[in-house]
């Protein structure tokens, strides 16, 4: 299928239907992909991992980080 085509069908859809397809595009675009979320994860980890090992930052446990979050919601 063209995009002509599917431009024209498109705009045949009832008003609400087109408004949901716009919608959807548009967050389709604004939405990094899989590939560009790994990479900046990985740089993060890295990030992360030099300011530890460089002792700018203290690691938390995990236990530490649970119960202050448990005591967030209290």
């Amino acid at each position: 299928m063209n995009l002509q085509k599917i431009e024209d069908e498109a705009l045949h859809l009832p008003r609400e239907e087109r408004a949901q397809l716009i919608q959807r595009l548009v967050l389709s675009l604004e939405s990094p992909s899989e590939d560009e979320l790994k990479s900046d994860w990985l740089l993060e980890a890295r990030r992360r991992g030099e300011e530890i090992d460089s002792g700018t930052i203290q690691a938390v446990s995990g236990e530490e980080v649970m119960r202050k979050a448990r005591a967030l919601i209290k």
